[in-house]
């Protein structure tokens, strides 16, 4: 039997789209256009976003100005939840890396949402969950593996190898500047690894965008 919430949503059938969506006031949807802010680091953390559509790209910058990309986010992800745990300011900044749909639920909403639907706030904590794993995985990964299998890895995960449901296997372009950000390398070596994966057909390029093979895993599992 498929458990259900107070208010006789199941779980199996829960939507956070369609949810969110009937919440009321304190959320709307917004469209940004590719390489278009949504906030910048040190904005005021008034709000929660849920992607509909399209991929966003997270970083943060030091205070000698260095850039850093802490991860890309796709559709279905939550991002800007700091502000719920009381966190007053942007500790980073968000940017459109394709068009995207984005639902913006102000905090007090999306608190009193959590509060009333148990399923939405079980989803919601499972993320953030998922995602905290992700980032001790991130840090394992910089800490042990090679940089050429850092590189492997980062382009299996955009490609969402491992998630539920079919991969993409197409990602959309991404400069290998970024890739060098993510990975804590040189841009010269990330073309260097990107230029050998293409010679063995782990991946290739189209107009549009990139297209990983599961191929590529080989170089994750090879010791």
């Amino acid at each position: 039997m498929v458990p259900s919430t107070k208010s006789g949503v199941k779980k199996r059938d829960f939507d956070p789209k369609e949810f969110l969506a009937t919440i009321g006031e304190g959320r709307k949807v917004v469209a940004f256009p590719k390489k278009e802010i949504i906030f910048t680091q040190g904005d005021p953390a008034d709000a929660v976003f849920y992607i509909q559509q399209g991929k966003i790209r997270l970083t943060v910058v030091s205070k000698i100005g260095k850039e850093a990309t802490l991860g890309i986010l796709s559709e279905g992800e939550f991002f800007g939840e700091g502000g719920l745990a009381g966190q007053p300011l942007r500790m980073g900044s968000a940017t459109a890396m394709t068009d995207c749909e984005l639902m913006r639920i102000d905090k007090k909403a999306m608190m009193l949402a959590l509060h009333q639907e148990h399923t939405l706030s079980d989803l919601f904590t499972a993320y953030l969950l998922g995602r905290n794993i992700r980032y001790e995985a991130d840090l394992v990964d910089q800490l042990f593996n090679s940089s050429e299998k850092r590189l492997a890895r980062i382009l299996l995960l955009l490609a969402h190898f491992g998630k539920e449901g079919m991969p993409e296997t197409v990602i959309p372009k991404i400069s290998q500047e970024t890739l060098a950000e993510m990975i804590g390398t040189t841009r010269s070596r990330v073309s260097f690894f990107m230029n050998r994966f293409r010679k063995l057909g782990f991946l290739n390029y189209g107009e549009s965008g990139m297209q990983v093979h599961s191929s590529l895993l080989n170089v994750v599992l090879h010791d």
